[in-house]
């Protein structure tokens, strides 16, 4: 069986390489010449753990090759799996599925055979059964062409490991035949699990229900993430400390620790455009009112970014007026520009928002990130960048670590200090140990936790 990925961004490339390295035969497709020649170089345009060496194993054994013909693709592929991306709309909180349609409609009428075509990409419920209708309307009907729909849950950072060796796998099909093929696309992962003595859960459903897992899952996610910032928002008035409720809370099996981090909130490609999405269809379906509480949760996310701003005029000892506070003439480092570490993605990233805020405050802000300057350079040209943790942080008055990097998390607040003109620091994403940065001699202030 020969496998297609359709769109190779962060998505698609990581699959498109790793089912190579699962022994498949792989073609990966975009319209972005660039693009499909740094792949084809052996380089992913985007910084993924692991995957350079993939790309590079992948096509060293011919297995792996990217292109931009789709004819090439219809003719080469019995499987084709749809990796687009699916942004929200300019005009509203709705998923804009132009690319969707795009390689559906350009697809469907260069296939010779029989084949299926399978949705990866996040979309809102009943995107499927539309493909469906593209298909039954672009390819020759004597196929048989058939549509399925399996979501992907890769984390960036951890991107690899989730495709190689998935928590689950959901098979939206209409036929035992793609549920068949289906699973002859992922006897590579069954395959690599039974040599690991590892079970991959297979839930095979209905159209509607494989793509609400996805938004189903992220819309969990996301309201798990400010639950914990709004503890965080009481814990500051209240005179608590949010790390400590969220380690007891999540000792409770039912609740769990993973995504009880107050910080600054959730950022990233996904999780914000998912969440305005689900909202926008469930209107659209007559059940908005079931989703009311996104709304809250996408506030209280961007409320945390402002309480940055607030904790940098306490700190600094500067007056805040009806339009905010003045930071002017003050010099601030911030530390990450990507929305999580072990990622170059600055798309919606807090840190960029809280950089951006300070500098319209005023301040002279320098921003340093291990992975994502290029491209926080281009979404925020007017930001100074530095090239080290040491340029960002010489002579200012105030250190924001708004990315939680290892480089951050382990840096010694001492030899930190000697180089600052004022030893005071906000920890963003509370990854810092406050009494080792107080004995440093730091003014410490985190999100939801008391001074130290």
């Amino acid at each position: 069986m020969r496998l297609s990925f359709l769109g190779t961004g962060y998505l698609g490339a990581t699959y498109a390489a790793c089912f190579a390295e699962l022994g498949y035969e792989v073609l990966g497709y975009d319209v972005d010449d660039a693009k499909i020649s740094k792949l084809a170089a052996g380089q992913a345009p985007f910084h993924e753990p692991g995957l350079d060496d993939l790309l590079r194993r992948g096509l060293a054994s011919g297995r792996l090759r990217f292109g931009t013909s789709m004819a090439e693709v219809a003719d080469f592929a019995d499987v084709h799996f749809i990796c687009v991306g699916t942004p929200q709309r300019p005009d509203g909180m709705g998923a804009d599925l132009t690319y969707v349609e795009s390689v559906v409609t350009t697809l469907a009428p260069l296939l010779t055979r029989r084949a299926l075509i399978v949705g990866k990409s996040t979309v809102p419920v009943g995107t499927a059964a539309w493909v469906e209708q593209l298909v039954a309307k672009h390819a020759d009907p004597g196929l048989q062409v058939e549509v399925a729909w399996s979501p992907e849950f890769l984390q960036e950072g951890y991107a690899v490991e989730d495709v190689l060796r998935p928590n689950r796998i959901v098979a939206g099909v209409r036929s035992e035949w793609a549920r068949d093929r289906l699973h002859a696309a992922h006897k590579g992962v069954f395959d690599l699990a039974a040599t690991e003595d590892r079970d991959v859960p297979v839930v095979v459903t209905d159209f509607a229900t494989a793509e609400l897992v996805k938004v189903a899952a992220n819309a969990f996610l996301a309201t798990k993430i400010s639950f914990i910032n709004a503890m965080a928002e009481v814990c500051e008035v209240a005179g608590g400390d949010v790390t400590l409720l969220a380690r007891a809370i999540g000792y409770d099996p039912r609740i769990g620790n993973r995504f009880l981090q107050a910080g600054l909130g959730f950022g990233g490609g996904c999780l914000p455009k998912d969440i305005r999405a689900f909202q926008a269809r469930a209107q659209e379906l007559g059940a908005g009112e079931a989703l009311r509480f996104l709304h809250e949760v996408d506030l209280i996310n961007t409320r945390r970014r402002g309480r940055a701003l607030t904790l940098a005029a306490e700190l600094l000892n500067r007056p805040v007026g009806p339009a905010g506070p003045d930071l002017s003439g003050t010099r601030i480092a911030v530390l990450g520009a990507t929305f999580k570490p072990n990622s170059d993605d600055v798309r919606d990233a807090p840190s960029l928002a809280v950089a951006s805020a300070l500098a319209a405050a005023g301040a002279a802000v320098t921003v340093y990130d291990p992975q994502g300057i290029p491209n926080a350079r281009e979404v925020q040209p007017s930001l100074t960048y530095a090239p080290t943790l040491t340029d960002a942080v010489t002579d200012v008055s105030l250190v924001v670590v708004a990315t939680e990097w290892a480089e951050f998390r382990n840096a010694d607040p001492v030899l930190v200090g000697d180089l600052v003109a004022e030893r005071k620091v906000i920890d963003g994403r509370n990854c810092l140990d406050p009494g080792q940065w107080a004995r440093a001699g730091w003014t410490y202030r985190g999100m939801g936790r008391p001074p130290a």
